[in-house]
């Protein structure tokens, strides 16, 4: 299995403070999708790992979408910083 780097857009000194924010989770959450994704290329079949991706993606999506709403300025940084496309609207 290939190992993957990501680099890790957050400072430590903020991975420090702030693990409860939005910011901190999306990007836990990114990071796990990335290593999932990369996962299931070499494992078709493990449709446990496909399930645990789709929870985490909407985790993700509900966390980006209530920053969307609170915060619209942050929530575009972030999606820029992460290189994540942004989400369709209702």
């Amino acid at each position: 299995m290939v190992k993957n780097s990501f680099i890790s857009v957050i400072s430590q000194e903020e991975k420090e403070e702030n693990r409860g924010s939005v910011e901190f989770q999306v990007f836990r959450f990114t990071n796990k999708i990335r290593r999932l994704t990369s996962h299931l290329e070499l494992h078709r079949k493990d449709y446990f790992s496909q399930r645990g991706l789709r929870k985490i993606l909407g985790k993700r999506q509900r966390l980006l979408s209530y920053l969307s709403k609170k915060n619209r300025i942050r929530y575009k940084e972030l999606i820029s910083q992460l290189d994540i496309r942004e989400s369709k609207t209702r």
